[in-house]
């Protein structure tokens, strides 16, 4: 029986999502757990492989289960999960999976959100979830500069050349900076949130880090139409930490969705 897993993940701490001999990743942890209430060897195939410190509130994971005593009980499984692992790591929801479901190559879209603190001082309930950025950032060149990412393009500017020479050409469908609250001290906590049909290595944390360079007023918004264009990493902000970012959603045709 294959089986469809949601599962939130503090990052911190794990090497990561994928598995990786004598590392603590979330992958591994998360295999381990469902071995033990199913009583077999289990592998997981993930929506996104999510690096060193990066988190998640929508990770979508799939794997085939062949419990030893009868049915599987998916309610019993999501609560012995739980009691094993919570709370750096949630599984939120398993159901039966549609025939041919495959987490990472059913997706039709995966939402990154990632969080910026603004704020003269740090937030120690925001320090593994928000990047600090003391300097005051213009939030409305940021939204300017937001936009030339929409549409169809080769994103050799933001992200990591694959060793295979594939193709870095994505489609984004939305890239947007919202303005909130978060923790318990002051400050803006500036969300920027990214969905595209598929992303490459870094994608969102180089955007991120050239965003905030447009908002601390080192790049124009207006220059990212041709920063990316260029094709050049060195035109690009240095990577944003990876604890600010936070796989959020991934969205499936069956879910009656469209990539947004």
């Amino acid at each position: 029986m294959r089986v469809r897993l949601t599962v939130a993940y503090d990052g911190t701490g794990f090497h990561g999502f994928a598995a990786q001999p004598g590392q603590t990743t979330v992958g591994g942890t998360l295999a381990e757990a469902i071995e033990k209430v199913v009583g077999h060897a289990v592998s997981l195939t993930c929506a996104g492989r999510t690096d060193s410190g990066v988190h998640a509130w929508g990770q979508v994971v799939h794997a085939d289960l062949a419990p030893a005593r009868g049915r599987l009980d998916l309610e019993a499984l999501v609560r012995s999960c739980n009691a094993m692992l919570a709370p750096a790591i949630v599984v939120r929801e398993a159901a039966v999976a549609p025939v041919g479901f495959d987490a990472r190559r059913s997706a039709v879209s995966r939402r990154y959100r990632y969080s910026v603190l603004n704020s003269p001082t740090p937030d120690p309930f925001l320090a593994t979830t928000a990047w600090h950025v003391e300097d005051p950032l213009d939030l409305r060149a940021m939204e300017q500069a937001s936009d030339p990412l929409l549409g169809e393009h080769a994103f050799s500017t933001f992200c990591r050349r694959p060793p295979d020479g594939g193709s870095l050409v994505r489609r984004v469908v939305d890239a947007r900076w919202t303005r909130g609250h978060g923790g318990l001290g002051e400050g803006d906590v500036l969300r920027f949130e990214m969905a595209a049909t598929a992303f490459c290595h870094q994608m969102v944390r180089s955007v991120v880090g050239t965003l905030v360079e447009v908002g601390r007023g080192r790049k124009r918004a207006g220059d990212l139409s041709w920063v990316l264009r260029s094709g050049d990493r060195a035109l690009a902000g240095s990577p944003a930490p990876p604890h600010g970012l936070c796989l959020w959603a991934v969205t499936y045709p069956e879910d009656g969705a469209s990539p947004r």
